[in-house]
């Protein structure tokens, strides 16, 4: 009987930890800003396949970079089973903006905020050296399954400055070490115009994980993910990441550099960055 009851506790436990633990599909991807010069690459001739990409990998949480307010709302449209907040660098439907969508079926919106990577973040600005206004938006997202919390960041460093890109990164940690009283989970995506030997890049990974050096399977797709619309050309410049929270609450399941490509062109000028994790 003993045995038994040792059993059943154990397969108990089993169960409680596996009911606990989800796994979520995250993506990032620089949608490339709508711009007539693009041509045949413009956001018209890209959106419906943009969208059926997402559509096909269902990430319960993504996020956009460099998408001007038309795009945010052509994506809404096309995909209502999400919501999304986020505000444009220039303002409320002024500018590019770096959205964060998330699943409205399995998220419930706690707390959002966009802030300007700059030395005023709270206001309208461009920071240090950057060529352009900057900005990081937030969410902290609830689990409807589970009732677990978990902090989502994405941003777009700036192009140009060097100082701003630094500095910028920097601002980003210090608000999530502001924001994260309660230690919740912390995922940061986006384009980091840096490459890995970085040293802004290397310093971001002493205080997170970098999802693709984690991943328990083999990284898929190509090394780099900026392609430039040059579909035979090799991609080897690594510059969208997918961060995440030191600790044994999240693991990586599966990395991918997404270089889906239809009649021979990209639905944008970056490969998305996809990982499935467990959150525990």
């Amino acid at each position: 009987m003993f045995k038994q009851k040792v059993l059943l506790a154990a397969c108990l436990s089993v169960m409680s930890l596996f009911l606990n633990a989800q796994t979520l599909k995250i993506m990032t991807c620089n949608i490339r800003l709508d711009i007539a010069s693009d041509g045949e690459n413009d956001w018209a001739h890209r959106k419906d396949f943009f969208n059926s990409q997402i559509q096909f990998y269902a990430p319960d949480v993504f996020g956009i970079q460099e998408a001007k307010p038309n795009q945010v709302l052509d994506i809404s449209a096309a995909l209502p089973q999400y919501s999304y907040v986020g505000m444009g660098r220039e303002g409320i439907g002024k500018g590019e903006a770096s959205n964060v969508f998330y699943n409205k079926e399995k998220f419930k919106l706690i707390e959002s905020n966009t802030f300007w990577l700059s030395e005023t973040p709270d206001e309208i600005s461009k920071g240090w050296d950057a060529a352009y206004n900057r900005v990081c938006t937030y969410a902290l997202l609830k689990n409807k399954q589970n009732n677990k919390l978990i902090w989502i960041f994405n941003t777009h460093l700036d192009h140009v400055g060097e100082q701003a890109r630094t500095k910028g990164l920097e601002l980003i940690l210090t608000r999530i070490e502001k924001l994260n009283k309660n230690k919740y989970p912390v995922i940061l995506m986006g384009d980091f115009n840096s490459e890995p030997e970085a040293d802004r890049i290397i310093a971001l990974k002493n205080k997170m994980n970098d999802a693709r050096t984690i991943s328990k399977e083999k990284p898929f797709g190509p090394y780099g993910t900026f392609n430039d619309f040059k579909y035979n050309e090799a991609t080897k410049l690594l510059i969208d990441y997918i961060f995440l929270s030191k600790g044994n609450t999240i693991t990586v399941n599966k990395y991918a550099v997404l270089s889906d490509a239809k009649e021979l062109r990209y639905p944008s000028d970056h490969f998305p960055v996809f990982v499935e994790i467990n959150w525990k």
